[in-house]
């Protein structure tokens, strides 16, 4: 008997799904290429992930031809696969909400110490920062500029990694600030 599939956010915000997905953020690779970025998570967990993400509709197969006998595949990330939509969110409880958050915040942590692991930082040359701004916005204010923010990062989701250029990663989080009943 086949279990209910995992709702959208369910699968997306799982630390080793993200990574897998971060993997494939720039480029499409082979389940091997795949494996050689990701040397902690075991083969096995490789494909069980990969077929969950590839049943959720966040990666998809852009490529396959016979190596030896097998069947390999190429996998990219889906357009869609790093959005979750209101719908996608509906039926989530405040506990599911705060266990995504946390999944992606560790997620970001993680790459973060991953980052610390280098031989070499330079946190100037490398592009690393982590800044808040609290705006007062209304909310045509804020839709407004969260718009603009997705249209700038559009526009450059496309690019392809070439000699010049490096793999970055820009999370945003958005919340209000004040407390409910002036606490």
């Amino acid at each position: 008997m086949r279990s209910k599939p995992l709702a959208k956010a369910d699968v997306l915000l799982h630390p080793q799904r993200m990574a897998i997905l971060r993997a494939l953020g720039t480029d499409s690779r082979t389940t091997k290429e795949l494996a050689a970025a990701l040397p902690t998570l075991p083969q096995a967990t490789l494909y069980r992930h990969l077929n969950s993400l590839l049943e959720a509709g966040l990666v998809e197969v852009v490529e396959q031809h016979q190596v030896r006998g097998a069947v390999e595949r190429t996998y990219a990330m889906a357009r869609s696969a790093a959005v979750l939509t209101a719908e996608d969110l509906a039926n989530a409880t405040r506990e599911d909400h705060f266990r995504y958050f946390a999944t992606f915040v560790a997620s970001l942590l993680g790459e973060y110490g991953h980052y610390l692991e280098r031989p070499e930082i330079d946190l100037v040359a490398d592009g690393v920062g982590a800044r808040e701004y609290v705006l007062n916005l209304t909310d045509s204010e804020l839709l407004e500029l969260l718009a603009e923010i997705r249209a700038a990062l559009n526009a450059r989701v496309d690019n392809k990694r070439t000699a010049d250029r490096t793999p970055r990663l820009i999370g945003t989080v958005t919340m209000p600030v004040d407390r409910p009943n002036g606490a």
